[in-house]
């Protein structure tokens, strides 16, 4: 009988994929998973054979379902056809924030689709510190930044600027959308 596990190159890329996205060390995840240094660079250069104790090991000490591990990464292809989604209204403004991509495990940001109309200014409380705002403008025009020192954008305009401080997005023409990137550093 032939006994065929996960191919090496895959559990390769997977635990260094993984251990990048929690910051560790190679030392400091071996140490956490209860294996030689040795036996993870090995492993990670496609040249070990690992047992299901060494994988769950190294899972547990990730945090990550053993699957991802051993199962190929698979493009994933999500679409939200535009008037769906999760959409968030302001109180204080003529603004909708539709939610396009939550953060993933280990990521550190959201993705949002934000329309809005000409009228009402949305000014935004502080948020957590070290976010950043990215907004790139889609369609119409808008005043977009820091409270005190709006830039004004068009189509295709991308600004970026601190969250952590008050801010403002305000549409200046009808049919203002833009795309927001919210990056929690």
């Amino acid at each position: 009988m032939e006994h065929r596990g996960a191919p090496l190159d895959v559990i390769a890329r997977a635990l260094r994929r993984e251990r990048d996205q929690v910051g560790l060390s190679l030392s400091e995840l071996a140490k956490r998973a209860g294996i030689a240094k040795s036996t993870l660079s090995q492993l990670e250069s496609a040249s070990g054979n690992p047992s299901v104790e060494t994988l769950w090991a190294l899972s547990v000490a990730l945090d990550v379902p053993l699957s991802r591990l051993v199962e190929p990464v698979r493009p994933r292809v999500q679409v939200i056809r535009a008037g769906e989604g999760p959409a968030i209204f302001s109180e204080r403004a003529d603004y909708v924030a539709t939610l396009l991509a939550s953060c993933p495990p280990h990521a550190r940001r959201d993705i949002y689709l934000i329309s809005a109309k000409p009228g009402s200014r949305r000014e935004s409380d502080p948020h957590m510190p070290g976010v950043v705002e990215h907004v790139v403008l889609c369609a119409g025009r808008a005043l977009v930044g820091l409270t005190e020192s709006p830039v004004e954008i068009g189509p295709g305009d991308y600004v970026a600027y601190p969250g952590d401080v008050p801010h403002v997005f305000e549409a200046l023409a009808d049919g203002t959308h833009a795309c927001m990137v919210s990056e929690h550093v």
